[in-house]
């Protein structure tokens, strides 16, 4: 799994993936002044982004910040909209700028720190999942964790990595990317009974993916369990015909 494909699949949690997106129709008609009407358009720039309107949830965003330079709100989303558009530099001076004005911001700390994973900035990325962790009020601390196991798994520090899952796991015990994550540390380790145990819960909680399928067929023959072997390969090609794993699954055995 890549960075980018296992974070991008359940970061961004915080600003867009955590708040009741508006409904332009449900906003005020007059726009009001100052730092309300910074707020109106902040919200409308989530609205944008949710649906993928890009360029008009940036011409939202830039409208907020001209009305009142110092929401952190407006800066942390269109830090995101950056992202999106793969422009790291804008991206980051908004986060910082956004951290600058709210620096005890979780949702903030967690959305900078998957912008920092994905340009490789691992240990830097760990830090803010971290920080965002360190309130105590924050609601979604096990995510924050999970995001911090997936990052230091790219360092690679798979003691650390297993760590933060495990408190991710306490917390939330049916995640399914830090269930499956620990389902292939302990395949590492060698451990192929607690590799199965942990594969058990991930297909309790989610729908069998390549990877994971690919995992099973190399736990079930670890395990030999030649029929397990043969049912999930059946799956695997069957519901993945073109995935890379069906393609190398011989050569990956």
């Amino acid at each position: 799994m890549t960075i980018r494909s296992g974070l991008v699949g359940l970061c961004m949690i915080g600003l867009i993936g955590c708040q009741s997106m508006p409904n332009e129709s449900t906003l005020p008609d007059r726009h009001p002044a100052g730092s309300k009407a910074a707020q109106y358009n902040t919200q409308l720039g989530m609205h944008y982004l949710q649906r993928g309107s890009i360029a008009t949830a940036l011409d939202k965003l830039k409208k907020a910040l001209r009305q009142d330079p110092n929401m952190s709100d407006a800066h942390s989303t269109i830090a995101l909209v950056y992202h999106r558009l793969a422009e790291h530099a804008q991206a980051r001076h908004h986060f910082e700028k956004a951290l600058s004005l709210s620096p005890k911001s979780s949702e903030i700390h967690n959305n900078f720190g998957v912008f920092l994973c994905q340009l490789r900035e691992y240990n830097k990325a760990i830090k803010h999942f971290l920080l965002a962790i360190d309130n105590p009020l924050y609601t979604r601390m096990s995510q924050a964790y999970e995001n911090a196991g997936l990052c230091a798994r790219e360092i690679p520090d798979i003691t650390l990595a297993n760590d933060y899952f495990l408190k991710a796991l306490s917390m939330t015990p049916t995640l399914p990317k830090s269930l499956l994550a620990m389902a292939q540390i302990r395949y590492q380790q060698q451990q192929y009974a607690k590799a199965k145990h942990y594969l058990t819960r991930y297909k309790q909680v989610a729908t069998w993916t390549p990877k994971a399928l690919l995992l099973a067929i190399k736990i079930a023959k670890k395990q030999g369990d030649d029929d397990a072997v043969a049912s999930y390969i059946l799956l695997l090609r069957g519901q993945f015909p073109d995935s890379e794993q069906a393609k190398q699954m011989n050569t990956s055995l």
